[in-house]
């Protein structure tokens, strides 16, 4: 018996591992040889291509590719329809299969609706990827970043607050009242 539930319709190809108490709901394909934490949720309509990597907690709204070369830490947030690549210069007629990227979700990291992170660049642990947004460089922790091509135009708490810092470099969440400090251009918890 497994330790998990699967609606149905979802499909689990051999080799897979799955965490206790994840969910996997209608018409998703969890391909071979995943390992999935405990507690994830995958919503309707997810690929998740083969060897792909998730930690614990990690939430895959509809519609969310996921494709080989991608590990995601605990408690990464996925949103509706975001996507992530694997070739930076993919052909239909030219197999690149030995050439996959990889890229890397740091703890805690979300990732909005609709938005492309392209292959081999890592986002770092808390950053906040705004709806939409196409990454085409890695992302420093806590950072916020909207546009395409996705520009940095601040930095988020870990509870998804907007860190506005004052002349020392000290911000504080407004719902954690959590402190972070801004230095060298990087933000750490306090």
């Amino acid at each position: 018996m497994n330790n998990y539930f699967a609606h149905e319709t979802a499909v689990i190809d051999e080799g897979c591992r799955i965490g206790e108490g994840t969910k996997i709901w209608h018409f998703t394909h969890i391909m071979s040889k995943c390992k999935i934490g405990k507690n994830c949720n995958f919503g309707q309509n997810v690929v998740v291509s083969p060897e792909v990597e998730l930690g614990n907690n990690v939430k895959v709204q509809n519609n969310v590719s996921i494709y080989t070369g991608v590990t995601c830490e605990d408690d990464v947030f996925l949103g509706p329809s975001m996507v992530f690549t694997n070739v930076t210069n993919p052909r239909s007629a030219v197999n690149r299969r030995s050439e996959y990227s990889k890229t890397h979700v740091g703890k805690g990291a979300t990732i909005g609706a609709n938005a492309t992170i392209v292959c081999g660049h890592d986002i770092g642990p808390f950053a906040f990827i705004g709806a939409g947004a196409v990454i085409t460089k890695t992302v420093p922790a806590y950072a916020l970043m909207v546009g395409n091509p996705a520009k940095q135009i601040g930095w988020m708490s870990e509870y998804g607050h907007r860190l506005e810092f004052d002349q020392q470099g000290v911000a504080i969440c407004k719902e954690s009242q959590e402190k972070y400090l801004l230095e060298n251009n990087q933000v750490r918890k306090a």
